[in-house]
């Protein structure tokens, strides 16, 4: 089974092609990018091309569905579902820490427990704590936000965290082994496998955790000139 795989939920623009049976792979990451609606599918069609074999070799889809901010979620799931739609291919959802933990998973022998948290903005990370062993990622409850700071207390043996939120991690995390992953195609692609690619899926839900950041307008004061008026 061969696997499109692309995620958004991070300042990282992620996508590729993975084949379940081989292991063969080819991604394309663009880091930090602030152009996801008009990179997205640019980059998506470079993989394909790169595959030599078109979108009729495709059997599934996997995309990130967070925790992560509103739009980023948005531009990637709409597209997936497009995509989904357009070659009447399935699509799958997949928490994006999942898929970090899975790309854990494959570069560390187990077992291990593990830390995987992200950029939440507004002074505050994603996370999620995590068993690997045998390649597998299993995720110990649900994903939440918190302020670094204020994480709980938990003795684990490795972190993916962002470079520039590690300097707020607790000291009792520090002596793990820290890495600063994101979501991989083959990561999204083991966790789809692992919640099912042969089943049914169900419908794209975002994790967002949290309301949007855009907030709607204040009602403004009415003017004094404006009289009151019983209805």
């Amino acid at each position: 089974m061969r696997v499109l795989a692309l995620d958004t939920a991070t300042p990282d623009l992620v996508t590729g092609v993975v084949d379940i049976a081989s292991g063969e792979l080819t991604e394309k990451v663009i880091e930090d990018t602030r152009l996801l609606s008009e990179q997205l599918m640019p980059a998506v069609e470079e993989v394909i091309a790169k595959q030599q074999r078109g979108y009729a070799a495709i059997d599934a889809i996997a995309v990130g569905v967070g925790p992560g901010p509103f739009t980023g979620l948005r531009v990637g799931m709409a597209t997936a579902s497009a995509l989904g739609q357009a070659l009447s291919i399935p699509v799958h959802g997949v928490c994006t820490h999942d898929a970090i933990a899975n790309e854990l998973a494959r570069r560390f022998n187990g077992p291990a427990t593990a830390l995987v948290a992200t950029d939440a903005r507004r002074k505050e990370i994603y996370f999620a704590f995590y068993h690997l062993a045998d390649g597998h990622a299993e995720r110990l409850g649900d994903p939440d936000v918190v302020r670094p700071e204020e994480l709980p207390a938990r003795d684990v043996d490795v972190v993916s965290i962002p470079q520039h939120l590690l300097e707020r991690l607790p000291q009792a995390f520090h002596s793990a082994h820290i890495e600063h992953l994101s979501p991989s195609v083959y990561g999204l692609a083991r966790a789809a496998e692992t919640s099912g690619l042969e089943k049914e899926p169900g419908p794209l839900v975002p994790l967002y955790l949290r309301r949007p950041d855009a907030k709607e307008p204040a009602a403004r004061p009415r003017s004094a000139a404006i009289p009151e008026v019983e209805l």
